[in-house]
């Protein structure tokens, strides 16, 4: 008999009915009182009069009005850049211990985010959550004594000054709790190797050793791991391998695109549970069964803002408009694709994450992330989100009987002068390239009518190239050296589309694929 295990599901059964939801629209207040308080004798405090805005009698609506928008780029400029030069009390008090660095979407560099104390705290609570949610899902008591393969980036962060560097999953298993350390794998010393390909072969070495009962990762990286693991240990799937395996936590970016293909790395099937960790905070979790929607974290000091998701109020570079307009907790509408924006204890404020959502059920402020702002093809006008791109490539994949785990798009100039949707999708079936773009083509016509109306006009076709799928995560880790995760990139400029094209030619001179 499993006594730990069920020692363990009967406290997390009984938290489940001590602890309750708090009131929405009271707890962002709450939580956006306590930043301003905490913040206003900070430089960025006082220069936007937080002691002001915290007497008007709304102050949701005076912080929205006298706090101007923040993307990355310009925070960092005017304020962050100042933290990591040694200064003190900027955007939030004190100075933070850690970066989290983030590829993002624009740009050639990473970019640093703070991570405070508070921050940490934040994170671990938003754990916390997530554990205490499992007493909704119909895990046996053995589940909870299995152990927990968590496939970040490397924890061996790196010093730069007074603090430390490193993707925000490394710096989250850094920081695990002491009790939580006998069930997670792959343990500090496999956990600290730089190199993602020497990581994950010692993760296969050992893999056998370890009676692994979850998952947890973002989903490209975690199927190079079990294909690796399969692959090493010669057999058909990762059940062989690891029989209790029950629960993938995903995380970073929607799960639907990789079904297929990581349910076929599986003897049977696990539960999935999508949770929202960004470099930024832990958002959201799943915490209930049958969706894969989650939950906002709306106690935990993340304050939440939603701007609509249309095309008059997003900039080229993904960046809001200065009057783009902001709709409160209390006022979203389901099914509608929100800019998301956060202020946060780690003193990011009105910060544009860069991450569009929808609500898929307002009373239970639970959401889905629909794409990016940078992954907006508006290029002639066709005003194609990356939703409707997935929606698009999972119709592909019923209606032909196949796999595609990865793609990107950009409309690109051809020789003849027109502008084309160029796609290059990662899958190894036979159907022709023609049969594939026909198809693309008239499922985002019958569910995009600005699409259909740019088909029309200046947007001549729809060009596709099948390439093997294991390019796409080579793509990404050549991008940074395969030091951690990156989320790949569904919509390029023409620029960076030219390197992908380049990067793909020679990839398949090699023997690899």
């Amino acid at each position: 008999m499993a006594i730990r295990g069920s020692l363990i599901k009967s406290l997390i059964d009984l938290r489940g009915t001590i602890v309750s939801e708090p009131d929405a629209v009271k707890a962002q207040r709450e939580v956006l009182k306590n930043l301003l308080e905490k913040a206003k004798d900070t430089a960025f405090g006082k220069f936007y009069k937080f002691n002001e805005i915290l007497k008007a009698e709304n102050i949701e609506s005076a912080f929205a009005k006298d706090v101007p928008y923040f993307d990355y780029n310009k925070l960092n400029e005017r304020w962050w850049s100042q933290i990591q030069e040694g200064a003190e009390d900027i955007t939030w008090p004190g100075k933070p211990h850690y970066f989290a660095l983030s590829s993002g979407t624009t740009g050639k560099s990473s970019k640093k985010i703070p991570v405070t104390k508070e921050m940490i705290e934040s994170i671990r609570n938003a754990g916390i959550k997530q554990v205490g949610a499992l007493s909704n899902f119909d895990l046996e008591p053995e589940f909870f004594e299995k152990e927990i393969m968590m496939l970040g980036s490397s924890t061996d962060l790196h010093h730069e000054g007074d603090h430390e560097e490193g993707e925000i999953s490394g710096i989250s298993a850094s920081n695990i709790p002491y009790w939580f350390r006998s069930y997670y794998k792959p343990g500090e010393e496999i956990a600290q190797i730089e190199d993602w390909d020497e990581r994950v072969a010692r993760i296969a070495e050992n893999a056998k050793n370890w009676d692994i009962g979850a998952l947890s990762g973002i989903p490209s990286w975690m199927e190079l791991m079990l294909k690796k693991v399969i692959e090493y240990h010669n057999v058909k799937h990762i059940h062989e391998v690891w029989p209790n395996l029950q629960v993938y936590a995903s995380g970073g970016v929607a799960f639907e695109p990789y079904e297929k293909s990581f349910n076929a790395l599986l003897g049977k099937p696990v539960t999935v549970i999508d949770t929202y960790l960004a470099s930024e905070g832990f958002l959201a979790i799943q915490d209930r069964p049958d969706t894969h929607s989650m939950k906002l974290i709306l106690d935990n000091g993340i304050y939440f803002e939603f701007v609509p998701f249309e095309p008059e109020y997003i900039n080229q570079d993904g960046s809001l408009t200065e009057d783009a307009p902001v709709v409160p907790l209390s006022d979203v509408e389901e099914e509608k694709d929100y800019v998301l924006l956060i202020s946060t204890v780690s003193g990011t404020w009105r910060y544009i994450i860069g991450d569009t959502i929808k609500f898929t059920n307002k009373e239970k402020h639970e959401i889905r992330i629909t794409g990016r702002t940078k992954f907006f093809l508006n290029v002639v006008g066709s005003q194609l989100s990356v939703n409707k791109m997935n929606d698009a490539v999972q119709e592909l994949e019923e209606k032909f009987d196949i796999k595609i785990p990865e793609f990107t798009i950009a409309a690109k100039r051809f020789e003849d002068g027109e502008f084309y949707h160029s796609w290059y999708l990662g899958t190894d079936t036979e159907t022709s390239e023609d049969e594939l773009a026909e198809a693309l083509d008239e499922s985002l016509k019958n569910a995009n009518k600005n699409y259909d109306v740019a088909r029309s006009k200046a947007l001549k076709g729809v060009k596709v190239t099948k390439v093997p799928a294991a390019i796409f995560p080579e793509w990404s880790g050549a991008n940074k050296k395969k030091g951690g995760q990156v989320k790949m990139e569904k919509v390029m400029n023409e620029e960076k589309f030219a390197e992908f094209e380049a990067f793909v030619k020679k990839e398949l001179k090699t023997n690899k694929y």
